[in-house]
């Protein structure tokens, strides 16, 4: 019996995966990520529901003085254009989506800072989720902030999956 129990002790001492420390630390930076991105969408939502009984055509004019961006340059007034076609059904359409986003992000960032074993489960699907959605926008519209978004989830993804298996 005492043989059995020191073989377990030594079996479970020896693991195939990154060190607790190190791993925990990544966990507890992909939860922190996955906050930070919850409370930019938050941000969003309250400033969508902002503009829904103003003018937005008046609101995003006087921001652009304000930040000095120039109506002419080619991205300023592609973005204009965009935001001036935004009718106060899409605002809250909009806004709607940004919060259940956001509470999406909030749970997996959350469960993660507290090592739930379900966060990891859960990020992995959402996350994984979302990547062929992302890459079919990379394939349409290129963007840097697009590549490095879904390079982060990638990597995301594929390490919650080694930690997965290797703690299975």
């Amino acid at each position: 019996m005492a043989r059995q129990t020191a073989f377990r002790r030594s079996a479970a001492g020896k693991r195939s995966g990154p060190p607790a420390r190190s791993s925990s630390a990544v966990l507890i930076l992909i939860g922190v990520f996955k906050l930070l991105k919850a409370v930019l969408l938050i941000v969003a939502g309250i400033g969508a529901i902002r503009l829904l009984h103003k003018d937005v055509a008046d609101t995003v004019i006087q921001w652009t003085r304000v930040l000095r961006f120039d109506p002419d340059n080619r991205f300023v007034h592609g973005a204009l254009t965009r935001v001036f076609r935004v009718t106060p059904k899409q605002l809250k359409e909009l806004s709607i989506g940004t919060f259940v986003y956001a509470g999406l992000f909030a749970t997996e960032g959350i469960g993660l800072l507290l090592r739930k074993r379900w966060a990891e489960y859960f990020t992995l699907v959402t996350t994984g989720g979302f990547i062929p959605l992302e890459i079919y926008e990379l394939a349409r519209h290129l963007t840097m902030t697009k590549a490095v978004v879904t390079l982060i989830n990638v990597l995301i993804v594929w390490y919650l999956v080694l930690r997965v298996r290797t703690r299975a």
